[in-house]
């Protein structure tokens, strides 16, 4: 996601609330971004789920003083059948969470929907990002993007670890679908990354790059990084951002 986009989808999903109160919401799949948005909302109760205890304690580092005594910030996988059995939301947003699953439960992201349904009393808000790392790349912006993309997945593949898988959102409409939802709104974001992104993928490949234990490799990839980095930012300055690809918010209600 691109650092302008996280505004206007969290006020898209705003609007498309309307005047619907949140009631107990439960951000199942949650990061910075998404506890700080969704607790600002002042929900009748929020609950955060996430995989990771690293994103778990950046949560509470950066929103634990949002948070009331009855709100709850778990560390759980969904592919557990335990987890918040028998509890349900009137408000569920899934923000990111589909590209994240592949790193904790992979080929998990068929059943998701469906494991997500029966603590959807409301509303389901699914934030999810266009693949842009295969594809056609129409311009030198696009390229850059898809190319920044390969490297950072390709230095996490070579440090043993998975990168997020993501899915476009016709994919999200059928899965849901086929889960038993019925689709109220779907809206795609075009994204325009800014130095800042460039700058973060970048680096977040150059730190699995020290975990790799072939010297040759590793200094290729160092050298990579510092050119994609500088294309990447001269780019940016010329053109106002990379434009490529697209974030996009959908709604669904279960079909009960």
């Amino acid at each position: 996601m691109s650092a302008t986009a996280v505004s206007s989808l969290f006020r898209h999903i705003e609007t498309l609330q309307a005047h619907e109160p949140w009631g107990r919401l439960l951000d199942a799949g949650t990061g910075v971004n998404s506890a700080l948005w969704s607790l600002g909302l002042a929900p009748e109760a929020w609950v955060g789920v996430t995989a990771a205890p690293a994103h778990a304690e950046q949560v509470q580092a950066r929103a634990g003083e949002m948070r009331r005594p009855s709100d709850r910030l778990l560390v759980g996988n969904w592919a557990d059948p335990s987890l918040l059995r028998g509890e349900v939301f009137d408000t569920v947003l899934a923000d990111y969470l589909l590209g994240a699953v592949e790193g904790f439960s992979p080929y998990f992201q068929e059943r998701l929907f469906a494991r997500l349904a029966p603590h959807v009393g409301g509303r389901l808000y699914v934030v999810g990002l266009d693949p842009y790392i295969v594809g056609e790349a129409n311009g030198a912006s696009a390229q850059v993007v898809r190319a920044i993309g390969r490297f950072r997945d390709a230095c996490l593949l070579l440090a043993d670890e998975t990168p997020y898988r993501e899915y476009p959102a016709e994919w999200v409409v059928e899965a849901l679908g086929q889960a038993g939802y019925v689709i109220e709104s779907a809206r795609r974001f075009p994204n325009r990354y800014l130095e800042k992104w460039v700058d973060g993928q970048i680096d977040m490949g150059l730190r699995r790059v020290a975990r790799i234990p072939d010297g040759a490799l590793a200094h290729g990839l160092r050298a990579e990084a510092e050119r994609l980095r500088q294309e990447g930012l001269d780019l940016c300055r010329q053109e106002g951002g990379l434009r490529h690809g697209a974030d996009y918010v959908i709604a669904a209600r279960p079909a009960r």
